[in-house]
């Protein structure tokens, strides 16, 4: 029984690591678009007509 209960608890504490580690690179600009920027200049824009 306090096998389970140690086992929940690592496992709790690496879920809490690897949701802290998440949050700070979506905080940190790490999941930013870098490739749409690059290929955007490549498309025609649409000009709009009035």
């Amino acid at each position: 029984m306090n096998i389970i209960i140690a086992l929940i608890c690592v496992s709790l504490t690496v879920a809490v690591v690897f949701l802290g580690a998440f949050l700070w690179s979506m905080k940190s600009g790490q999941f930013d678009d870098t490739y749409g920027p690059s290929v955007r200049m490549l498309f025609e824009d649409k000009k709009k007509e009035k």
